[in-house]
Parts: C-alpha cells; structure tokens; sequence
C-alpha cells in the first residue's frame, strides 16, 4: 500500500484522538474528558496533498476536521511527558475526515473514520516548532470554516504522546492525530478543502464522489 511520499518510514497505525479542544467540547455541548479519548483510523486512509478524498455511497454527511498530527521518530513505550519531544520526527497537518452521520449511528467511530482516503496528510514535516500554540484553520472553497489555535488543547502533544506509549509501543513512522477545534462542517462532491497551520504550510485535497 503506497503512503504519501514525504514519509520517511512507512507507520504502523495511526492513532486519533477525540475531543481534544476546548471550543470544540463546547461546540459539541460535551463534557471535558479525564483523560485522551483515543482511537485508530487504518492505514488505507491515509492520502497525500493534492490527492482526491472519495465520498462514500453508504454516508449522507461527510465532514472536514482539521488537525495537527505527529509523526514519531523512535520506538516508543511507557515514555515520560518530558522526553517525549526528542522521539518525535516533527509535525503536518492533517484532515480527520468523518462519515458524521454514521458516526452518531453506529456510536463508536471505526466505521465513520475508517473509509478509503478519509486521512490526507501533508505537506511536509516540520520540527522545531511549538506544537501546543499554532494557529490551525481549515477553508473550503476558499472560505475560512475553522479558525483556533493549538493552544485550545485539553491535552498537549506531550501528554498525548505519553498517554498513548502507555497502551501501545509506537514505531518510527506512527501517526498520532490530536484532535479537531470548533467550526467542523460538511463537504460535497466539487469541493476544495485545504488545512493551514502555522509554522507547517497548508495541506489541500479535493472532495469527489464515489
């Protein structure tokens, strides 16, 4: 299975993390999580900059979700908050696409994340950055949808990177994606989405039916 060709190492998984931003858990009237709500996405999502998201036949409502995501460097496990940042490679930008109605049907996200192309990454990874303060926004079409800042996290990348080597080893070319801010929406056949993040660049894909 070929993977975007700026990843050095081919990932193992590709772990999601859900409700990770303060405006989001308003916006989605939910409560502050204890913890990380974690989740794994298959590797047959993952697509590239420029490349086309496919639209499923079985979802009636298919949404952007931007993010930051993390790629890791080393072999990882029960690693501590503060050596995490010298095992990761660096940071891109990421679209977390989801099937939301199928989502709220099905009450847990495997399915509603899982399909063909629902994970562009790109377009570059970037080190040397604050990842806990980055602007982040999504536009589609053009229009500005989503607008935050890394800094609404509930959880940084540091803790995030820990929690999740505490249940499972993570390998060199892993991807943890660090959840999505307020402002999420619907996408349709025809549409151009692009995830911009400070420091990063902007990753765009476009929207196509099955």
């Amino acid at each position: 299975m070929p993977i975007p060709k700026f990843l050095k190492n081919h990932p193992t998984k590709i772990v999601g993390v859900g409700l990770n931003y303060k405006d989001h858990a308003k916006e989605m009237r939910m409560i502050i999580p204890d913890e990380p709500i974690i989740f794994l996405k298959p590797l047959t999502t993952l697509i590239g900059n420029e490349e086309n998201i496919i639209l499923p036949e079985m979802s009636k409502r298919v949404d952007y979700e931007c993010e930051l995501v993390v790629i890791i460097k080393d072999k990882i496990r029960n690693v501590s908050e503060k050596n995490v940042m010298k095992l990761v490679e660096g940071f891109t930008c990421g679209n977390d696409v989801t099937a939301r109605d199928l989502q709220k049907k099905d009450g847990q996200w495997t399915r509603a994340k899982g399909f063909d192309t629902f994970f562009p990454v790109g377009p570059k990874i970037v080190r040397n950055i604050n990842p806990n303060n980055l602007k982040i926004q999504t536009f589609l079409n053009g229009e500005l949808k989503q607008d935050s800042n890394t800094n609404q996290f509930i959880f940084s990348v540091e803790r995030l990177v820990s929690f999740v080597s505490k249940v499972m080893t993570l390998y060199p070319g892993d991807i943890i994606s660090t959840g999505t801010p307020s402002g999420i929406g619907q996408m349709k056949s025809g549409d151009v989405v692009e995830v911009k993040i400070e420091g990063i660049g902007a990753l765009r894909n476009y929207v196509v039916k099955n």
